[in-house]
């Protein structure tokens, strides 16, 4: 651990690499979720998820109640690392369902941070806040860093995506910066790329090179398989020295060695912005088509509209298949259901509202999604509200 804090990951590395190994097989809940967060630290995304998932189902099988919540908080934070948010969504409400009346308000709050992060690219603006807020009571009072940092980092990525490089640029500062402020010591170094957009898009003048540096030595330490992609495109968003292309294209070839459609479509988003802005409509438009179909696989709706936004300003538009089915096809609870879901609601909170399990909710909302023919939250509630006008 003190190799973690002090960046020397090679020998971290071969230290935690046998450590790993043994406490995986030593097959016992708490053993497999220390395997699962050494394998967090040393960025093997894939084994984090894998082992985190055998840890769920022994203590699961074990009647283990008060490890189960733990254990779906570092697996929905495994899987945000992942980019995969709809999984990670899934797994914190059922966290949150699983705390019960526990009282385990440290642990609440940490999934709440992760459905905040998970929320910030697909939901409104209101259901980032609210699941911050709870998130940050909390950490606020018991000195969560980590968790404050997830939070504030979720609503900066929610100004964003809405278009508030102001506002995100504004929550962003104080974490990448020192002081009694800055973020937790193993994630504010992840928040900067966001900031480092946030503020250019803002016209802000800061001197951005220092934390890019920075942020080079985090992405050479091996721990974040998107760093190095992610770095180019921070170095291409402050470039001044006519490497700007050259910057953002290798970042795409570096996108195509890590998993991440969501990281993948902003830097394509962060492209095609730039050359439309060159008055290079043309060469802009298959980047920004490429963004709105990254967006759209990964759920990410809100920065899906923002990509088309661009995509018209370049003066085309992206056919897609039409939207087809009719609320006549979904039984009354599945209405009640979309509906709620079209007004923002999360599983959970769609649960709470009907008395139903999270699961049920879960279910019920596959078959919305088959029997309309719809892909995603966002695609839902343009269907409902087209069909529906003056509902909401």
């Amino acid at each position: 651990m003190r190799c973690v804090m002090n960046g020397d990951f090679r020998r971290a590395n071969a230290l935690l690499r046998p450590v790993l190994g043994i406490l995986t097989a030593r097959a016992d809940a708490p053993g497999l979720m220390s395997a699962g967060t050494i394998a967090l630290m040393l960025g093997d995304l894939a084994t984090a998820r894998q082992v985190l998932g055998v840890a769920l189902a022994t203590a699961r099988a074990a009647g283990s109640t008060a490890l189960v919540p733990r254990v779906l908080e570092h697996l929905a934070y495994a899987e945000l690392r992942e980019g995969s948010y709809h999984q990670a969504r899934v797994h914190a409400e059922a966290g949150l369902e699983a705390t019960g009346e526990s009282g385990q308000r440290n642990v609440v709050a940490g999934l709440s941070a992760v459905l905040a992060l998970a929320a910030s690219i697909a939901g409104g603006p209101a259901t980032v806040a609210a699941h911050a807020q709870t998130a940050l009571r909390t950490a606020h009072a018991h000195g969560l860093s980590q968790t404050s940092t997830l939070a504030e980092w979720a609503q900066a990525r929610a100004d964003l995506g809405h278009g508030d490089a102001e506002h995100a640029a504004a929550r962003l500062a104080p974490l990448v910066q020192g002081g009694p402020r800055q973020g937790h010591f193993g994630l504010w170094v992840m928040t900067v790329p966001c900031y480092v957009e946030s503020a250019v898009l803002a016209g802000h003048d800061v001197d951005a090179a220092a934390l890019i540096d920075q942020y080079a030595v985090w992405a050479a330490m091996g721990a974040d398989p998107q760093a190095p992609a992610l770095l180019a495109r921070c170095r291409a968003l402050v470039s001044s020295d006519g490497r700007t292309e050259e910057l953002f294209t290798e970042a795409l070839a570096e996108h195509e060695k890590a998993n991440g459609p969501y990281e993948h479509a902003r830097t394509q988003l962060a492209y095609g912005m730039w050359l439309r802005r060159r008055r290079r409509p043309v060469e802009a438009r298959p980047q920004l088509r490429a963004a709105v179909l990254g967006f759209e696989q990964c759920g990410a709706d809100v920065w899906a509209e923002h990509a088309r936004a661009e995509l018209r300003a370049a003066g085309d538009t992206l056919t897609t298949a039409p939207e087809t089915g009719s609320l006549g096809l979904l039984t009354p609870q599945q209405l009640r259901i979309a509906r709620s879901v079209a007004e923002g609601a999360t599983n959970r909170e769609v649960a709470q509202k009907l008395s139903i399990s999270t699961r049920t909710v879960e279910y019920h909302l596959r078959n919305v999604f088959t029997q309309l023919g719809v892909r995603s939250r966002g695609a839902l509630t343009r269907l409902l509200g087209a069909e529906q006008p003056g509902h909401f």
